[in-house]
């Protein structure tokens, strides 16, 4: 339906809890399955498939993203890719971020191959911002930002 967009969101609460079908226009490719949800901001639908064998799977067709930005937000939700980095190169890596935070005032403490940030956050191999995670979104975005501007992390 070329018009889902333009709908909103009172007019696609009808179609929630209903199966549907949903042609992708950049794609060409039709997705069929039970619509979960609906994000008001990118007119972009989640939905349900039941599979034979019992199981499930979950879709999200882009609303009105092109494919990059669709693959940047497919990313977040797949496995990230791991880069190769032989175990010199992320010692290296740990102790530049971990210098890096210390410099600017953030305490940080070794937790086996991760780092451990204020307690509340986590930097995993192979320590770029990319490789954060916490609860705390302010500590998060702010940790982040510095490793972004880390300038010892040529990577």
């Amino acid at each position: 339906m070329d018009t889902w967009p333009l709908l909103g969101p009172l007019d696609w609460q009808h179609y929630v809890n209903k199966e549907v079908k949903v042609k992708a226009r950049e794609q060409q490719q039709q997705h069929r399955g039970w619509l979960l949800t609906v994000d008001p901001v990118s007119a972009s639908v989640v939905l349900l498939s039941f599979g034979e064998a019992g199981g499930a799977s979950v879709r999200v067709v882009m609303g009105h993203a092109d494919e990059r930005t669709a693959e940047l937000l497919r990313s977040a939700f797949l496995p990230r890719r791991s880069r190769s980095f032989g175990p010199e190169e992320l010692r290296r890596r740990r102790e530049s971020a971990r210098r890096w935070l210390e410099r600017n005032r953030v305490p940080v403490q070794e937790d086996g191959e991760a780092l451990r940030v204020a307690g509340v956050l986590t930097v995993e191999p192979p320590y770029g911002p990319e490789d954060c995670s916490g609860s705390n979104e302010i500590i998060l975005s702010r940790v982040q930002r510095l490793l972004q501007g880390n300038p010892e992390d040529d990577a």
